[in-house]
């Protein structure tokens, strides 16, 4: 199952075909997908198995559905099951943070490295990104993560200098900045934002730097409706430069990143299948809001069906602005064991975030989630309050919250060093955000 990966030019030019040739590119990789699980994966031909399917009955997306989704339970407990290969094919081993459970290992072929390099190529070329740019990629590369090596193999695929930070201090990554000045940035949002605090103590001016890119990743820079989200202003703002969103996952192997018009993040038809599904795992069409499940396409070390991964997102089929067809990804609007129900209203936590990323004063912040009464949260919101004497009261902050999500929620000061402190935990690639102490109600829902 061996494919070419080097072929950018073709690939990019696929996007602005017919919609009926893209998404029958997709279905005529899946099948052969399908057919290489069924082939060589253990844990999927028990399952074809044990619902008397062969793989000729998966010929396209649609048909999907006729599978059980794979959870990142069936990966914690059933690992091993799902390798394809014997180990001495195995190059590279990634692991997840553990951030929704116990980490889980993905282990990778020579192939899966090229294809990895190939996604990540063809979606900085989306972002306007050329081997004549200088980037900084401010996110690890060892532990085992995925996301810097992506990052890495892609921008070097593209031709492009890559100047490995890594996810340090401020200080750190402000250093690197002056002594390579970069042409774009791959980085946490809110890792940025310290980033132009740390200049501005220098007396520079980050827009002054000639970054033209900030590529973010782990946190929203957008909004549900396509508009940038206070932070993605924020962004925008200090560094003069376009900001992009992408979305990824280490089990999915592949990212949905947002080309320069930054309207969703394209699916690549032959890397992915992409469905959105209810609260039942129905498929939904386009525009519905449910859970991501992806088929990352091509994968031959521990490839997957129908993977669920838990964030709350929905597909947009119409062109986009730069002219490709491809289904689109719109922005992750929270994670499904984090969504909230406060006296009857449905509230994710990106909404209070993007509320407090309004307010300048306002530098670190977190949650923490509490049963307060059967069917519905308390939530308690700790925010790391800078230049106290102009600052807004609890009370004020309160009132804004109140003002866009409908419901009161406590709200509680302290310094930021102590909000970074309880965020920024060792072993963690972005900051901790949400600490849920509830008792889960649903079943199959994860404890943070």
């Amino acid at each position: 199952m061996t494919v070419n990966w080097s072929c950018l030019e073709t690939v990019r030019d696929a996007a602005f075909g017919p919609p009926a040739e893209i998404a029958a590119c997709t279905d005529a990789v899946l099948a052969r997908h399908v057919a290489y699980c069924h082939g060589n994966s253990p844990f999927y031909r028990r399952r074809f198995a044990e619902l008397a399917l062969r793989p000729e009955d998966i010929t396209c997306t649609a048909d999907l559905a006729r599978l059980p989704l794979t959870t990142k339970s069936d990966l914690e407990k059933c690992g091993e099951e799902f390798l394809c290969v014997p180990m001495r094919e195995i190059v590279d081993i990634c692991q997840t943070s553990g951030t929704t459970g116990l980490p889980v290992s993905m282990l990778q072929t020579e192939n899966d490295l090229l294809r990895v390099s190939h996604n990540e190529a063809l979606s900085f070329d989306g972002a306007g990104l050329t081997a004549d740019d200088r980037v900084v990629v401010a996110c690890a590369l060892g532990r085992c993560f995925m996301a810097g090596l992506a990052y890495f193999e892609g921008l070097r695929q593209l031709g492009a200098t890559v100047v490995r930070c890594g996810g340090g201090a401020p200080a750190l990554l402000a250093e690197a900045v002056l002594a390579h000045r970069p042409t774009a940035l791959v980085c946490v949002p809110s890792h940025a934002v310290e980033l132009a605090r740390e200049l501005s103590t220098r007396g520079i001016e980050p827009r002054e730097l000639g970054i033209h890119t900030l590529v973010c990743i782990g946190e929203p820079v957008r909004r549900p409706d396509l508009s940038s989200s206070a932070l993605g202003s924020r962004l925008e703002a200090l560094f003069g430069a376009r900001v992009l969103g992408t979305y990824a996952s280490t089990e999915m192997a592949t990212a949905f990143a947002e080309c320069v018009e930054g309207c969703g993040g394209h699916v690549h038809p032959h890397l992915m299948a992409v469905e959105i599904v209810d609260e039942q795992g129905v498929a939904l069409p386009p525009g519905e809001v449910g859970e991501v499940v992806a088929t990352p396409l091509g994968v031959t070390g521990m490839p997957l069906l129908r993977f669920r991964t838990g964030d709350i997102a929905s597909l947009i089929d119409e062109p986009c602005a730069c002219g490709r067809r491809t289904m689109r990804l719109g922005p992750v609007r929270g994670r499904r064991n984090h969504m909230l129900k406060i006296r009857g209203t449905t509230v994710y936590p990106a909404a209070v975030f993007d509320v407090l990323q309004e307010i300048p004063a306002v530098r670190n912040y977190y949650l923490e989630v509490y049963e307060d009464y059967d069917l519905s949260d308390r939530v308690r919101v700790v925010v790391g309050i800078d230049d106290v004497e102009n600052a807004p009261t609890t009370e004020q902050i309160t009132q804004r919250l109140r003002g866009r999500i409908r419901v009161v929620v406590e709200v509680c000061a302290a310094s930021p060093d102590e909000v970074r402190s309880r965020t920024m935990l060792p072993g963690k690639r972005k900051p901790v955000r949400i600490f849920d102490h509830r008792q889960r109600r649903e079943s199959g829902m994860e404890k943070v």
